[in-house]
Order: structure tokens, then C-alpha cells, then sequence
């Protein structure tokens, strides 16, 4: 990847600045405010054609709740916006009458008037209905969205040690094993349980820690430093699997992870635990960038056998978002010059390719080549989420910069 050896000059980081917040206020955030309110039933289409057309009015609960977090956590930045609190709203009150069961379970995706339609047998909508209710509340004022997003977490903690209630039984011939997902959601979702420290809407409760420290251990032996890799799913004691789940690295998923540890590094001044996570960043980049076509492969191999995924030469928005506030992070916690270049080596790829000038948004789905592959900008699993949340992170991350130079 690209390298420099001299500091970016003042008038590149604004350049950068503005234009993240350009891509966020005019262009992305736009779109689903024209587009995705359901002001009959509630919540939020999220299965949008290119033009903002629906094709399909099935709401994705992960979706929900992500748009929901996304809308509150800009209005709490922005007070002025009453109409982005308006549109927190109308999704916060749609997954608390409809995305819950009574046993604690999370549906995955609901009709358009709230009936139920599919329930996955995983804790991740779940995940972001405490995400949404934990912003909201901060939002809103309304304590009893708190107290729902921590029952709610209650609840995900314990599948995490016994996942039979979400169905999902240990048959006689599995391995036991630990994926990477797991510790990482927990370690993001106790941050937004938090809130920013000193804030008047910081929450904190005895387990915190704790939890904390246990997701990070088990991020961490997913790493091997030796070989520059993450790999997705091991085995509980932590040794690796010889079967493709186990030879699995999935670049962009490890880049969010290592900018999760880093901002967990950051606030508890852990230099080792920041030093490891720009490690991970680096390996995933190293090994995921295509170096004929550019961008970031979906999937890949570590024993370099053709992975089973069919997608995995695929370019997808979400890697390239992460990698883009990833590489941000690391500049600013170590000053070095060379973070900012593979910044703008990724962020110059991404703005060629995935941005939709005409209608808005971004594409998700590019095939190797950085050709549109699936036009749609909001689908079963993509929606409100990480383009809004990567340019406000960037955009956070430049002024912060900029402040002190």
C-alpha cells in the first residue's frame, strides 16, 4: 500500500472534512429521510432501488434498529434537528410495539404493519434493538428505553453462554467454537450503553468492566500476531480449525474490530492493547487488498484454497466504510504519516466507486472490478448504518484533528 513520510497539510484534512460531511448531509442522509419513513405504520422501509423506489416492504429489525441509533445519535450532536428526532421516533416506537417476543427474542424481519415473518436463530437484531433504545433514550429523555436495552442485553449475555433458547442445540459431532462476532458486538454494545464518559447521559453499572476485558481476551485469541491474520471462527480453546469456517479471514469484519479496540484503547490508555489493534488493521488491509483491481476483498482463504463464499471477490460497501475510520483512528493515535496514506489509498478507491451521484447514497454490491453489480441501496442487510456512521466517524476524527493544529 501506499506510503508517506510527510504530515498532511492542514488543507488536505479540511478538504477531507468537508467532504465527508457533504457525502453525509446532502447526499446520504438525504435519501433516507425522502425515502424510508413509513409515517402509516411506523419504522422504516429499507428495501430501496437505486432511486429510492420500494421493492419489497419487509423491515429488517437489525436495520431498524441501526436507523433508529443512527437518526438519535445525529440529533443528539445536533439538537437543532427536530426532524431528525421525529424520524428516530417513528422506528424507536415501531420495535417496541412489534420487534420483541415475550420469551426475549428478537424477530429478524417483520411485515410492513409489524406481524412477524422470520426469527433467526442468532442474537445480532437483537444486538441493535439495544443499540437503538440505549441512543434513543438519550434522545428522548424516556428512561424506559433504557431499561428495555438493558434488559435486552441481560438476555444476549446469557445466550452468549447458553444459546439453546435462540435454537440453536450443540449436536454430538460439532466442535465447540468461538467466532469473532461475538466479543466484538458486546465490546460495541457496552460503549453505547455507556455513552461518553463525563456526559450527562453516561450510564454505568457494576459489570461493565468486566465485560469488557473478557470481550477483548477473546478478540485476542482470534489474532495471530505471527502471521498477520484474524481469523473469524476458532475453536473454544483457542486453537485453530483445519475446515474452511476455520481458515476464514474476513478483512473488513477484522478493520471494525481493530477500530473497536482502538476506541476502547483510547479510553482506558491501554498502549499495548492500541499497538496489537493498528497490528490487526494492517494485517487485514495487507492481506485483503486486491492489488489488480483495488479495494477489499470480501473473503479469503488463509491456506489459499478458493473460499466456499461465492461472493468473495466481491467489492461490499461496509469493509471499505470501516477501513476508511479505521485508518483515521490510527493516524490520529500514533501521528505516523503512513495511516493517512492508506487512508486516502482506501478512501480515494471508495469515493470513485460506491457513491451514486445522481440519485444519492451508495451502492453495496460491486463485483471485482468495481462495477455495480446489484443496484439497489437498501436491502436485507444493508440500510441507514454504515455509510452515515463511517462519514460521521471521519468526519469527527478530521475536526478533531484539526483542532489541534
Amino acid at each position: 500500500m501506499a506510503e508517506m513520510t510527510t504530515a498532511p497539510s492542514r488543507a488536505t484534512l479540511e478538504r477531507w472534512r468537508a467532504r465527508m460531511h457533504d457525502e453525509l448531509h446532502k447526499s446520504v442522509l438525504p435519501f433516507w429521510m425522502r425515502h424510508s419513513l413509513d409515517r402509516e405504520f411506523g419504522g422504516y422501509f429499507n428495501c430501496l432501488d437505486r432511486d429510492g423506489r420500494r421493492f419489497d416492504t419487509k423491515k429488517h429489525v437489525w436495520l431498524q434498529g441501526r436507523q433508529v441509533w443512527m437518526l438519535s445519535k445525529l440529533f443528539n450532536e445536533d439538537r437543532a434537528r427536530g426532524e431528525l428526532f421525529e424520524a428516530a421516533t417513528l422506528g424507536a416506537k415501531f420495535l417496541r410495539q412489534h420487534a420483541r417476543r415475550p420469551d426475549g427474542q428478537v424477530y429478524f424481519c417483520l411485515a410492513r404493519d409489524g406481524k412477524p415473518l422470520t426469527l433467526q436463530r442468532k442474537m445480532f437484531a437483537a444486538c441493535f434493538y439495544v443499540m437503538a433504545f440505549a441512543e434513543y433514550a438519550r434522545a428522548s429523555g424516556d428512561a424506559s428505553y433504557r431499561s428495555l436495552a438493558l434488559s435486552q442485553f441481560d438476555a444476549i449475555l446469557r445466550w452468549v453462554e447458553d444459546p439453546t433458547p435462540l435454537g440453536k442445540p450443540v449436536l454430538a459431532g460439532n466442535v465447540a467454537t468461538s467466532e469473532l462476532a461475538v466479543p466484538m458486538i458486546l465490546l460495541n454494545l457496552v460503549a453505547e450503553l455507556r455513552g461518553a464518559p463525563g456526559s450527562p447521559t453516561f450510564h454505568d453499572r457494576a459489570d461493565y468492566d468486566a465485560i469488557e476485558r473478557r470481550c477483548v481476551a477473546a478478540i485476542r485469541r482470534h489474532h495471530r500476531p505471527e502471521r498477520g491474520l484474524v481469523f473469524e471462527t476458532i475453536a473454544a480453546d483457542g486453537t485453530l480449525l483445519d475446515a474452511p469456517e476455520g481458515r476464514l479471514i474476513n478483512p473488513g469484519h477484522v478493520i471494525e474490530c481493530g477500530w473497536f479496540l482502538l476506541d476502547y484503547a483510547r479510553r482506558t490508555k491501554d498502549s499495548a492493547l492500541r499497538d496489537e489493534a493498528l497490528a490487526m488493521i494492517r494485517g487485514a488491509l495487507d492481506y485483503g487488498w486486491d492489488r489488480e483491481f483495488g479495494g477489499i476483498l470480501y473473503f479469503l482463504d488463509s491456506e489459499g484454497f478458493s473460499p466456499q463464499q461465492l461472493e468473495w471477490a466481491m467489492k461490499l460497501w461496509w469493509p471499505h466504510c470501516e477501513a476508511i475510520v479505521a485508518l483515521l483512528m490510527a493516524w490520529r493515535d500514533t501521528n505516523d504519516a503512513s495511516w493517512f496514506a492508506r487512508f486516502e489509498q482506501v478512501a480515494d478507491w471508495t469515493f470513485a466507486h460506491f457513491p451514486d451521484a445522481q440519485h444519492g447514497e451508495w451502492f453495496g454490491y460491486l463485483d471485482r472490478r468495481g462495477a455495480v453489480s446489484q443496484r439497489f441501496k437498501g436491502g436485507p442487510y444493508k440500510g441507514c448504518f454504515h455509510v452515515p456512521r463511517a462519514l460521521w466517524l471521519c468526519e469527527r476524527e478530521l475536526a478533531a484533528a484539526l483542532a489541534t493544529r
